[in-house]
């Protein structure tokens, strides 16, 4: 399959909401029942975007979307601003193709680029398929929390991971630079 990375921008909101409502109504990553409008998933997109984290498209050689990944906030609170929170979702048809792998990897590089120092990833179901993808990139389990969501007429598992950027915790960061500058008052 080929396909290119690139910054996912407004145009991109109705194949984004089309495959978050695919995993919405089928899957269990997310654990919204009623998948929101596209109206909700432009305002998501800018609030991630407003705040620079990145947000990336894949697409296939015709423009397609197959599938985008983000990082944002993992928490609020100012001491959380290093650590982000990764998001992947991907169209049927590309997963299990390696769109997931360059996404995650691209997203690794961009946040540890920015300057943040941890990424967590909040798996919802437990899904075998995320935590691969998860370890392959140097995550490591740090919690799996039972019984968290009720979907699909069964509950559901959540698993945490993950995985130190950049210097990680080795080294005190510069409260001046990006991310620091988050949630600055």
């Amino acid at each position: 399959m080929s396909f290119l990375l690139r910054d996912a921008s407004q145009a991109d909101i109705p194949a984004i909401a089309d495959i978050y409502r695919e995993s919405v109504l089928n899957g269990v990553a997310s654990y919204e029942i009623v998948p929101p409008s596209e109206a909700e998933m432009a305002q998501r997109f800018s609030a991630i975007v407003s705040q620079r984290y990145p947000y990336i498209a894949a697409v296939d050689a015709d423009g397609g979307l197959l599938g985008y990944a983000y990082a944002s906030a993992f928490r609020t609170r100012p001491a959380y601003r290093w650590m982000v929170e990764d998001s992947i979702y991907l169209a049927p048809e590309a997963r299990g193709r390696g769109v997931g792998k360059l996404l995650m990897a691209e997203l690794i590089n961009r946040c540890t680029d920015l300057g943040f120092r941890q990424m967590t990833a909040v798996i919802g179901g437990a899904s075998p398929a995320s935590i691969a993808l998860h370890l392959k990139a140097g995550f490591v389990e740090v919690g799996l929390m039972r019984g968290t969501g009720y979907k699909h007429g069964r509950w559901l598992d959540t698993m945490v991971m993950q995985r130190a950027l950049g210097e990680g915790m080795t080294t005190a960061p510069d409260p001046s630079t990006y991310p620091g500058t988050l949630f600055a008052g």
